[in-house]
C-alpha cells in the first residue's frame, strides 16, 4: 500500500487524519516539529491499526522544508499517492504587533510549504492509479480578518489555490481537495495567543478533531473540491458572502480586539 504524507501529524487534527487513514489501511508517513510526539504516534498507529508508519521531524517554516521532506521519502523510496497538507498556524493581534520574522515563518507554513510539496510531489502522485491532495484551510478564507490579517489572507490562498489545481488536474488521476473547518479542539489557541474573548466565542461552535478528520478524509475520497465542516460554519461562510463586508469586518474585529 503506498503511504499518506501528513504535514502537522504530531497533535490535534493532522494527527486524526493520520488515525482515519490507517484505519482504512494506508501506511502513514508522519511529519512536524515534536520528534517525540511523532515517534509516540508512530508506534500507537502501528500497534493499533497494524500499518507501517514512520515519521521526520522538521519545522515546516525552515528554508527548503519541502525538499528535505521530499529527499527523505526518495531515498527510502517510500512511495506516496495521498498527500496531507494540514501544518499550519495563526497569530493574532494587529499585523504592525508583529515581527516581519514571526510573520514571514507563518506564511511559510501556511502557504509556501504547502505549495512547494505539491509541486514536487505531483510527478510521483501522477504514477500512482489514484492519488489525492488534501490541503487543510480554514472558515477565516472566506472574509478579511481584522485582529487574524494575516492567516486570513493565507487561508484564502490554500482555498484558491486548491480550487485552481483541481480544476487543473480534473482530467488526471489525481484529486484535489481543500477542508475549511471553523472552531476546532487543538493547541491551535496556544500558539495563535487568542484573547480570552475570541476563545469563548470559539468555544461555542467547537468541533472535536477527531470529527474534523473524519469529514475531511471522507471529503478527500468523494473528490469534493472544497468542504466546510459542520453546519453552523457554513451558515457562517453563506452570512460572511450575503452581508455587506464592512459589516462582517467590524464583527470580527470585535472578537479579535483585545
Amino acid at each position: 500500500m503506498p503511504f499518506a504524507l501528513i504535514t502537522g501529524a504530531s497533535t490535534g487534527i493532522g494527527k486524526c487524519i493520520a488515525e482515519e487513514l490507517a484505519a482504512r489501511d494506508y501506511d502513514v508517513l508522519l511529519i512536524a516539529r515534536s520528534e517525540c510526539l511523532l515517534k509516540e504516534n508512530c508506534l500507537s498507529i502501528q500497534k493499533k491499526y497494524s500499518v507501517s508508519a514512520r515519521y521526520f521531524a522538521i519545522d515546516l517554516a525552515e528554508e527548503n522544508a519541502a525538499q528535505k521532506i521530499y529527499n527523505w521519502c526518495q531515498s527510502n523510496n517510500y512511495q506516496v499517492s495521498i498527500l496531507v497538507n494540514n501544518a499550519g498556524y495563526g497569530l493574532s493581534g494587529f499585523f504592525e504587533n508583529r515581527t516581519c520574522e514571526a510573520n514571514f515563518d507563518m506564511l511559510k507554513v501556511n502557504m509556501t510549504t504547502p505549495v512547494q510539496l505539491c509541486q514536487l510531489f505531483l510527478p510521483m502522485l501522477k504514477l500512482k492509479p489514484r492519488a489525492y491532495i488534501l490541503n487543510i484551510g480554514s472558515t477565516a478564507a472566506y472574509q478579511a480578518m481584522p485582529g487574524f490579517a494575516l492567516y486570513g489572507a493565507s487561508k484564502s490562498f490554500i482555498l484558491n489555490f486548491t480550487r485552481g489545481l483541481h480544476a487543473e488536474l480534473k482530467d488526471t488521476n489525481i484529486s484535489v481537495s481543500c477542508v475549511c473547518p471553523g472552531a476546532t479542539n487543538t493547541h491551535f489557541n496556544e500558539r495563535s495567543e487568542l484573547c480570552q474573548k475570541a476563545i469563548a466565542k470559539g468555544e461555542k461552535l467547537s468541533m472535536s478533531a477527531e470529527k474534523v478528520a473524519q469529514i475531511s478524509v471522507e471529503g478527500m475520497f468523494s473528490g469534493k473540491t472544497e468542504v466546510v465542516v459542520g453546519l453552523a460554519n457554513r451558515v457562517g461562510v453563506f452570512l460572511s458572502w450575503l452581508l455587506p463586508k464592512s459589516v462582517s469586518e467590524r464583527f470580527i474585529m470585535n472578537i479579535y480586539k483585545e
